[in-house]
């Protein structure tokens, strides 16, 4: 008898725990939070969103959305809703990718080879079209963005940084950069510098890549709103796949 009751105990444990729990199904034209359950090689709790026509097909893009150092913390994902693609959808917006935000921890960096774990996790749970992998995010998120492609640079159909950087010198001595990318900044920021965005985008278009920047004029550190609000992205995004 006591066994029994120490099993379901034990049961009831493993179920309500916050790492083990997913706050609700996601289900299509909703976002939801999903916590990867114990022991998984996940390392971030994430916000979800499928489209509305999920169920209709076999595959969709993935747009990983990655904020900025304001939005870290400890199981706080309202925080990750007050930018970007997240603060669209809560807001009623429906986009024609699956879009996850994960929440990067107090303290912590945009790791690209956590990421790279998330994206495998992403890709065997969802119906993703691997082919179709997009990329963007916000200061230090468009860091992460810069970070990701360099660790893989063939992987992705398509990133797009914002106010963000890199290491440019190490972009000579990896494999080329074959993404696509468009980066935005705005030349007021006094957060991160244009020179940033400006030198990655040079480092790739000197080994043959294919990168752009948009500069917007007096626009301070805020270079995300207006890009996020506008569907040039959008369109620009879904017009590329891997190796096109």
């Amino acid at each position: 008898m006591i066994r029994r009751y120490l099993g379901v105990c034990i049961v009831f444990l493993l179920i309500t725990s916050p790492a083990a729990v997913v706050a609700e199904e996601p289900s299509a034209g909703k976002q939801v939070i999903v916590r990867p359950s114990a022991g998984s090689s996940v390392r971030h709790n994430y916000w979800v969103y499928l489209p509305p026509d999920y169920d209709q097909e076999s595959s969709h893009p993935l747009l990983l959305f990655l904020h900025g150092a304001g939005e870290r913390g400890e199981d706080q994902l309202d925080r990750v809703l007050i930018h970007g693609p997240p603060k669209l959808i809560a807001q009623g917006k429906h986009f024609p990718f699956i879009v996850v935000s994960p929440q990067c921890k107090t303290g912590s960096w945009w790791e690209a080879a956590e990421l790279s774990e998330l994206v495998d996790h992403l890709e065997n749970t969802y119906k993703i079209d691997p082919q179709r992998l997009y990329v963007t995010g916000l200061s230090m998120g468009g860091f992460g963005s810069w970070s990701m492609t360099m660790h893989e640079p063939t992987r992705y159909a398509a990133i797009a940084p914002i106010c963000g950087g890199g290491n440019a010198i190490a972009v000579r001595y990896i494999s080329p950069i074959q993404t696509p990318i468009w980066a935005f900044h705005g030349d007021a920021d006094s957060a991160v510098p244009l020179s940033e965005s400006e030198k990655m985008v040079k480092a790739v278009q000197q080994r043959g890549g294919k990168a752009k920047l948009t500069v917007y004029p007096n626009v301070g550190h805020d270079s995300w709103t207006q890009t996020y609000d506008s569907p040039d992205l959008y369109d620009w995004l879904q017009a590329h796949r891997r190796g096109e």
